[in-house]
């Protein structure tokens, strides 16, 4: 009787055993994790220019959006309209759309040919700034200047080269030319847009275009 109870005993121990590395084995296991971040890229300008007075002298060192100058014939008036584009965009085609009003008056002034306003910017920085097209909307007559290259991206602000830096009023220009001007404004617009994805940057400004106008 007891050696069965012995037997037992040793059985009972041995299945015990058994039924514990039976165990670990059926629950041997692996897991891997693929985890993939996504940070969303930008693109962002910023347009200004040297703060002048009324006579077209610098007005300390600010730089601002607007200016207004008291126009006087033969005067030189400091304008110098400068793209910065901003740390950690994407590499971006950059414009200056400058436009013009008054253009039936300046046709009138510089008759028999048609109206160049680019000949009253002075240190045209043509190098950089590639002259493109001129467009024509009811009085108003719109310069394209597009940005040499494309402005790689970067930790830091990219400050470009100012477009020209100032303008002249002709000396040629008598009382009834300037009364024609009384209301000019001249304005310059910024854009900038990724340059990757686009075959080329005629395509990128064609798809600008699309979303800014619908």
């Amino acid at each position: 009787m007891k050696k069965s109870k012995i037997l037992i005993t040793v059985l009972c121990a041995v299945l015990i055993i058994t039924a514990s590395v039976l165990g670990t084995l059926a629950y041997l296991a692996s897991q891997a994790t693929v985890v993939n971040t996504f940070t969303v890229g930008k693109v962002d300008i910023t347009l200004d220019e040297a703060k002048v007075k009324t006579d077209g002298t610098l007005d300390g060192t600010d730089r601002v959006k607007e200016n207004t100058y008291h126009l006087v014939p033969g005067q030189t008036y400091i304008k110098d309209p400068t793209l910065t584009v901003k740390a950690k965009s994407e590499d971006s085609y950059v414009r200056m759309l400058l436009t013009v009003n008054c253009a039936d008056a300046f046709d009138k002034i510089y008759a028999p040919n048609k109206a160049d306003l680019t000949t009253i910017f002075n240190e045209y920085n043509a190098g950089n700034w590639v002259f493109e097209v001129v467009t024509r909307e009811n009085d108003t007559l719109t310069y394209e200047f597009r940005y040499k290259e494309i402005v790689a991206k970067s930790d830091t602000d990219t400050v470009l080269d100012a477009l020209f830096e100032s303008i002249t009023i002709p000396g040629t220009f008598d009382s009834n030319d300037m009364a024609s001007i009384t209301d000019l404004k001249i304005t310059v617009i910024g854009h900038a847009i990724q340059a990757t994805g686009f075959a080329n940057e005629d395509a990128a400004w064609i798809a600008f275009e699309h979303q800014i106008n619908g």
